[in-house]
């Protein structure tokens, strides 16, 4: 143990002078970068590197001294529950307990249940996972058949109870730990009992969804990571990219097989170098219409350890993939995991806007200012976020982008963990308007909390691009804010979702609490896609913080007609209460349902989890129509390009709005739309502006449920694609973690 730490502090010493010494061909020399970068980042000064934290505790505890320093056996228990040694971890807490109370000061019982409950849930549901694994509300076949752990846990937390009544955070977990034996809620002590949490969603249930991605041959198991949904070859059906936030990491690369599985194909397109990525996304960056992959890292990491490049990772059409970041002129060393494409100049060719995370101005050596990459035209770009006026120095954690005034030109919305936000109003980029205006007080965008997860969206279906912002914090566990809002008490704003009606003049309004979303989320992946074909956009999102005792459940937010939202979470089954991050929505099947991927995984490996396919079994007989959009003078992918199609339904006429985009700031849905249009028979019309040259396009009497490709030449072309039966029987349990098999198999009930 002595060595490993000893290697840490060298490691640590590497500088950035070495790193860029090596001169070998540029991809080679990214993925050199970055297996240093693993190296360094290899250090208990690093909050995530608990291996090398692990490693320093065991050199200060030494074994042959009777060293009984209560707070150093406390974080070696905590280091070992990160590292995913469960058993270590309860069997050092349950030495601790032993100690003599006044050796003891320190009450190590909540944590030791939560070291119990994590047993538990490696023994059921990742060892033995089946797709009822960790769903809340935890039932049938989600209830652990080994119950050690939470038996366990219960015992402890009743005793924490019995001491301190008030702790609702020992109190939630209980009723959890009750839930995954089945016991909940006849068994839970009535004086702890948090009431309700089985209940249905009401009126606006919606029918379950499947998990099935072990069925189709989706066999990961990550900590937090990125996903993004699209057509990297061109076949015609959604394909799945995903990537894992450390540094020992590497991306995947699933592709759709047509036949209703998907292949590993990772090896094979040259993605098994290509470690690190907290978030992920597709681009087009030259035009050649193949849509390539910008990787974001360094999320969360302080103190020079968020320091690593980006990557550009090129589609070369052949199923691989080439990093071409140094040569495109994006390698930087900043910390982030956000980043938003657009044609910020109109020119025809992808910019990307990029958030850093900085920690303000008393931290010096943390600051990374925001950049601009404006695209040469020649496979290169140029950072201008200074001359833009858009060079924000904050702690960001999500951009977005949209035509907010609809003036043809993309505006920028900043989300960040400081409390505050930025509206940059794109002036017209060009000549002496070149650049953006903070707008943000001018559009009484004026919440002060903390705030993740976002994106434009047009909600209401009114032709005005709407902001969502997710809030976030890391005051307490989750679950000590999911338990007080089960409870009626909630504490106000505390991981809501923001939502900021557009009132067509330049302002914004909340409507927040109107819209039914000042609920405990905690969002930190999210998306939008349409479940039921109304036309109005519903949102998933992937919740948790780092802490292993936030177990809350990822929540789906049904779009009521573009009024409210109702939480169907546990009607439809995909509220698992693993950590949730990025969320692809996709119509995987050709079959005009839009599925849901969420990439999950907490920040340590000991917190890894399986990631979720959920497929949607149709929710009623409505329509719809899907769209790839092929630029000419626009930008290739046509990002930024705005759809509205006008039908009549039920006797009504309506319109419904969408624009090209991956959809929110963490994780990626297709750039080839599905649009659902309700009961419509035929689409009247279906207009599209494009972006970049406001060009607009009209398609008459178009009929529902079909594929078409259209191009800014006017040229339309059917797709006939072969609409695909996935596989929900039965499924083998193979989790992946680095080229590594972890599991076996297992059979569902």
């Amino acid at each position: 143990m002595l060595s490993r730490f000893a290697k840490a502090a060298g490691y640590f010493a590497i500088g950035y002078c070495l790193l860029s010494s090596c001169k070998p061909h540029p991809p080679a020399a990214m993925a050199d970068l970055l297996q240093q970068l693993k190296k360094r980042n290899y250090n208990p000064q690093n909050i995530f590197s608990s291996d090398a934290r692990l490693a320093a505790c065991d050199s200060t505890l030494k074994a042959d001294s009777p060293n009984y320093d209560v707070q150093l056996l406390s974080k070696k228990a905590l280091f070992e529950l990160q590292e995913g040694h469960e058993q270590r971890a309860v069997e050092i807490y349950s030495k601790i307990a032993k100690l003599p109370r006044y050796m003891n000061p320190v009450n190590i019982l909540p944590d030791q249940a939560v070291a119990y409950m994590r047993l538990g849930e490696r023994a059921n549901c990742v060892l033995s996972h089946n797709r009822s694994s960790c769903v809340f509300p935890v039932r049938e076949a989600g209830v652990h058949r080994d119950q050690t752990g939470s038996r366990k846990a219960i015992e402890i937390l009743e005793n924490v109870l019995k001491s301190n009544s008030q702790d609702v955070q020992s109190r939630w977990l209980l009723n959890i730990a009750y839930m995954t034996l089945g016991e909940y809620p006849e068994r839970v002590p009535t004086q702890y009992l948090v009431p309700n949490l089985n209940d249905g969603d009401g009126q606006y249930s919606v029918r379950p969804f499947t998990d099935i991605a072990a069925s189709v041959g989706i066999n990961l198991y990550s900590r937090a990571g990125g996903s993004v949904a699209d057509d990297f070859d061109g076949d015609g059906y959604i394909d799945l990219i995903t990537t894992g936030m450390d540094l020992q990491d590497h991306a995947h690369y699933f592709h759709n097989n047509a036949d209703g599985t998907f292949s590993d194909r990772t090896a094979q397109s040259g993605l098994q170098d290509v470690v690190g990525g907290l978030n992920a996304q597709q681009t087009d960056y030259n035009n050649d219409g193949k849509p390539d992959i910008f990787i974001m890292r360094g999320g969360w990491l302080k103190d020079g350890f968020g320091n690593q490049p980006c990557s550009l990772l090129k589609n070369n059409g052949d199923g691989t993939f080439t990093d071409v970041t140094i040569a495109a002129g994006l390698k930087f060393m900043h910390p982030t995991q956000t980043a938003v494409w657009a044609d910020f100049n109109n020119d025809g060719w992808l910019d990307v806007f990029i958030g850093m995370e900085s920690h303000g101005v008393a931290e010096p050596k943390n600051n990374h200012p925001s950049a601009l990459y404006m695209n040469n035209r020649n496979g290169t770009f140029t950072e201008m976020a200074q001359k833009a006026q858009a060079q924000i120095n904050d702690f960001v954690k999500g951009v977005t982008s949209a035509d907010y005034n609809n003036d043809g030109w993309p505006d920028i919305f900043v989300s960040t963990m400081s409390g505050k936000k930025y509206l940059l109003r794109n002036r017209g980029m060009r000549g002496k308007d070149f650049g953006f205006d903070d707008v943000t007080a001018k559009a009484g965008i004026n919440i002060k909390q903390n705030t993740f997860t976002t994106w434009f969206y047009d909600y209401n279906n009114d032709g005005w691009p709407d902001i969502l912002a997710g809030s976030y914090n890391f005051t307490y566990s989750l679950s000590y804010y999911a338990a007080l809002e089960a409870l009626g008490t909630p504490v106000p704003d505390n991981g809501n979702i923001f939502l900021f009606n557009n009132n067509r003049d330049g302002t914004f309004t909340n409507v927040t609490h109107i819209a039914g979303l000042d609920k405990v989320v905690f969002s930190m992946g999210g998306n939008f896609g349409d479940i039921d074909n109304d036309g109005y956009p519903d949102m998933y999102f992937g919740t948790g913080n780092p802490d292993f005792a936030s177990l809350i459940p990822n929540k789906l937010f049904r779009n009521i007609g573009g009024e409210k939202f109702a939480d169907v979470t546990r009607s439809s089954r995909t509220g698992n209460l693993q950590k949730g991050h990025g969320v692809s929505f996709a119509d995987f099947r050709n079959n005009g349902l839009q599925d849901i991927f969420i990439e999950m995984g907490g920040a340590y490996i000991g917190d890894a989890y399986k990631s979720a396919f959920y497929l949607n079994p149709g929710q009623n007989n409505n329509n719809w129509i899907g769209l790839k959009l092929l630029g000419t003078k626009a930008n290739r992918s046509a990002i930024g390009s705005r759809i509205k199609l006008t039908f009549k339904e039920n006797g009504l006429q309506r319109s419904v709005f969408k624009d090209v985009n991956s959809g929110g700031s963490f994780g990626s849905s297709p750039l080839r739309q599905e649009i659902g249009v309700g009961q419509a028979r035929v689409i009247d019309d279906i207009e599209i502006r494009w972006s970049g040259t406001g060009t607009v396009q009209h398609l008459y009497n178009i009929k529902p449920d079909q594929f078409l490709e259209v191009t800014e030449d006017g040229k339309v072309t059917p797709l006939h694609l072969k609409a695909l039966k996935f596989n929900a029987d039965g499924q083998t349990v193979s989790m992946q973690r680095a080229g590594m098999t972890i599991g076996g198999k297992n059979a569902v009930k």
